[in-house]
């Protein structure tokens, strides 16, 4: 942490009866009285380390940022006696308050909220708590509720079960040869939300012609992967263990949040790939589903302050029905539509920079014809440059093959 300019802290509550805690936090670029709030996914995704050069481009284009490290990751992992946090501290509401209580230790009365997937759902539930602050929101991977679960899994299923395709014929034939529909839903998902079709369908085709589905009585698909189908299951699968970077990615505690109050797991229905089993290896380690702190698709008619929605085509987590709706609830509100897959602050940072800035400046006019040149802009990021890479050794491995 010592390597990151900028870090500050605040003294905030865990919970009652329970020691305090040092909230870190980062300001960058050129102050202002209304700086922008930026809160990436999650739960369990680090702010200092992993956004350094988000950060600096930002600062470049002369943009004021506040990234807070979520309570329960990093240098706000443990109370003030160096231990982890209790569960308890966990909640929304909870870091929802840590957001305002930055926005007093830095003086500042109103900001711009700019969340990406589960960071859009607590920009909004800052935005249902604390109305006041809000001079206008960027929701990035727009996520409202947990009932939303049917528009993700219709999403999935007309993209890979029920297309008349050649990537739907081969997720099918894997399928029904025995490949366990998560780690596939995971896989494939993963590779359409960063390459579409034209990475998604190879990466298929060849995991069907090189191994072939065969099924072993009682252990089930035994297909022998390639690396681009490896390194796609580490990237986007989960098992019975739980990952833990620290600063970078700490889900182990902070995916408390995600069960308890989001229901990360919900009941399956039964159908073929089902998104609701994503988090099913891991759900005995985390509480049950209590229920949602804030009805945002209710409360969202009464957002006065001006948002933008910013939705990739290719979203199959949160799928632009989500974004859609809420830009035709909310009163003042702006969908940018762009060619991209899930968070834009992971796979295309210069799409959602230009968008904060056009925003931040007044000049959202600018916005109703901009996805295109939004398209042009370069992908920067390793998470850009993964598909890159894996469609590089996708054609390594199918040369081989010939």
């Amino acid at each position: 942490m010592a390597c990151v300019p900028d870090v500050r802290r605040v003294r905030r509550p865990a919970t009652d009866g329970t020691p305090d805690f040092d909230l870190v936090y980062v300001r960058t670029g050129p102050r202002t009285s209304t700086p922008a709030v930026v809160i990436p996914g999650g739960p369990g995704l680090g702010s200092v380390l992993p956004y350094r050069a988000f950060r600096r481009w930002a600062a470049r284009g002369g943009l004021d940022l506040i990234m807070i490290e979520h309570r329960g990751v990093g240098r706000s992992r443990t109370d003030l006696s160096g231990r982890d946090l209790p569960i308890s501290a966990m909640r929304v509401v909870d870091v929802v308050d840590d957001i305002a209580a930055v926005l007093d230790q830095e003086g500042a009365d109103t900001a711009f909220l700019v969340g990406s997937s589960y960071g859009s759902y607590l920009a909004s539930a800052f935005g249902a708590r604390h109305p006041d602050r809000v001079a206008g929101m960027i929701l990035d991977s727009a996520l409202q509720s947990a009932h939303d679960l049917d528009l993700e899994r219709a999403a999935v299923r007309d993209v890979f079960w029920d297309a008349d395709s050649e990537l739907a014929v081969g997720v099918r034939v894997l399928a029904d040869g025995g490949m366990d529909q998560r780690r596939l839903l995971d896989v494939v998902r993963a590779a359409y939300e960063l390459g579409g079709s034209g990475f998604a369908a190879p990466l298929i085709r060849q995991r069907v012609r090189r191994h072939g589905p065969q099924v072993v009585p009682g252990q089930g698909f035994s297909g022998r992967a390639g690396f681009a189908w490896r390194a796609l299951e580490a990237y986007a699968t989960r098992d019975a263990s739980i990952a833990r970077i620290p600063g970078v990615y700490e889900f182990d505690l902070a995916g408390t949040i995600g069960f308890r109050e989001l229901d990360y797991a919900p009941e399956p229905d039964g159908r073929p790939l089902d998104p609701a089993l994503t988090y099913a290896p891991i759900a005995d380690r985390f509480p049950t589903f209590e229920g949602e702190p804030f009805d945002l698709p209710a409360l969202t008619p009464g957002f006065a302050w001006p948002i933008v929605l910013l939705s990739g085509e290719r979203d199959l987590r949160t799928p632009p029905a989500i974004a859609q709706r809420v830009a035709a609830t909310a009163p003042d509100a702006e969908l940018v539509e762009i060619e991209n897959g899930h968070s834009a602050l992971d796979t295309h940072p210069a799409a959602l920079l230009n968008v904060i800035r056009l925003v931040v400046t007044g000049r959202r006019s600018r916005l109703a014809d901009i996805a295109p040149a939004l398209n042009a802009l370069p992908r920067r990021g390793v998470s850009a440059r993964f598909p890159a890479w894996l469609a590089a050794a996708l054609r390594v491995e199918s040369r081989l093959l010939r």
